[in-house]
C-alpha cells in the first residue's frame, strides 16, 4: 500500500483526494499548505467554504499566505460559500457543482493558469452522508480529464465513523489507504490507471469504471503502471468486461497483474495484453 498523507496536500492535476481532520487547527493548517501549494503550481486555487464564511476564511488566510492579495486580485484565487457552489435551496445540486468546475476551468485557461486546485469543506453533506458518498463516487469521472485537483475536507467531529470510512472509499486517494490515478483515453478510447488497487480504494475504482461499460466499440484499459491488484478490483474489471459486447474490452497490464487476472477467470471476458507482447 502506498501511503500518502504527506502528499494530500499537494495533489497533481486529476487528484480527487479525501481528507479527514480534526478540529479547526489542523482544518486550517491544511488550507494555507493547500492554497501555498495551488499558487506554487501556477492553478487556479478554489476554496469553498461551509463551516465559516468566506470573508472569515480570507480573514485568517491571507496573512499566512505571501501575495495571496495579489493573487486573489488576479483571480488566482476565490474563495466561495457552499451555498453558492453546491446548493440551491439548501439541498445538493449536482448540475451546479459541476458548471461551476467548468466555469473555474475557463476562467483559469483565460489567466493561463494551469488547472483548478479545488478545496471544499464536505460538512455541507453531514445531514445525509450516504448521498454525499453517492455524489463524491460520481464525481470521479470529471478527475479523468485532469484538469481539476481536489482535497475534501471531513470533520471527524461532524462525521461518524462509518461516513468517514465511506467517504474515503469512495476517493482515489487518502491518508493510509492505496493510491489510484486515472486517466481517460481517446486513441485508443479507454481508461489508464497507476498506482495500486484494493479493498481501500475499491468503490472508487467502480465508479471510474462505470462510464466504460457505455462506450460503444472497442475499449484498452492500461493498467501496464498499475504496481497491484487484488482480486475483488480485479473481479470489477471482469464485471464492467461482462457488461459490454463479446471481445471488446483489452487490459494491458504487467505479468502480476495478468495472473490476479487469470486467477479470477476475467480472461474469459477481458483479451489481457501483457506488456511487450507483439
Amino acid at each position: 500500500m502506498v501511503h500518502v498523507a504527506g502528499s494530500v496536500l499537494d495533489p497533481d492535476l486529476g487528484d480527487h483526494v479525501c481528507l479527514p481532520f480534526d478540529g479547526d487547527r489542523q482544518r486550517m493548517a491544511a488550507t494555507r499548505l493547500f492554497t501555498l501549494n495551488g499558487l506554487r503550481r501556477r492553478t487556479k486555487v478554489l476554496i469553498i467554504t461551509h463551516a465559516e464564511t468566506p470573508e472569515r476564511t480570507r480573514g485568517w488566510l491571507a496573512p499566512l499566505v505571501p501575495g495571496f492579495d495579489d493573487a486573489e486580485a488576479a483571480g488566482q484565487v476565490e474563495i466561495l460559500a457552499c451555498a453558492d457552489a453546491h446548493l440551491t435551496g439548501g439541498a445538493l445540486d449536482p448540475d451546479r457543482v459541476l458548471h461551476g468546475l467548468a466555469d473555474a476551468h475557463h476562467r483559469a485557461r483565460r489567466h493561463g493558469q494551469h488547472g483548478v486546485y479545488a478545496l471544499i469543506d464536505a460538512s455541507w453533506g453531514a445531514r445525509d452522508a450516504r448521498a454525499q458518498a453517492a455524489f463524491e463516487a460520481a464525481a470521479n469521472e470529471l478527475f479523468g480529464e485532469r484538469w481539476l485537483a481536489a482535497v475534501c475536507q471531513y470533520d471527524r467531529g461532524l462525521f461518524p465513523l462509518d461516513a468517514i470510512e465511506r467517504a474515503t472509499a469512495v476517493h482515489p486517494i487518502a491518508p493510509e489507504q492505496a493510491l489510484m490515478r486515472f486517466a481517460n483515453t481517446s486513441s485508443p478510447p479507454g481508461l489508464r490507471v497507476w498506482g495500486d488497487l484494493d479493498l481501500t480504494n475499491r468503490p472508487a475504482f467502480a465508479s471510474v469504471l462505470a462510464r466504460l461499460e457505455k462506450e460503444p466499440g472497442q475499449i484498452v484499459i492500461d493498467a501496464s503502471q498499475l504496481g497491484f491488484i487484488d482480486a475483488g478490483s480485479a473481479q470489477l474489471l471482469t464485471f464492467t468486461a461482462a457488461a459490454r459486447p463479446y471481445g471488446s474490452t483489452s487490459v494491458v497490464c504487467a505479468e502480476p497483474v495478468a495472473r490476479v487476472l487469470r486467477l479470477v477467470r476475467a480472461d474469459e471476458f477481458v483479451v489481457v495484453r501483457r506488456v511487450g507482447d507483439a
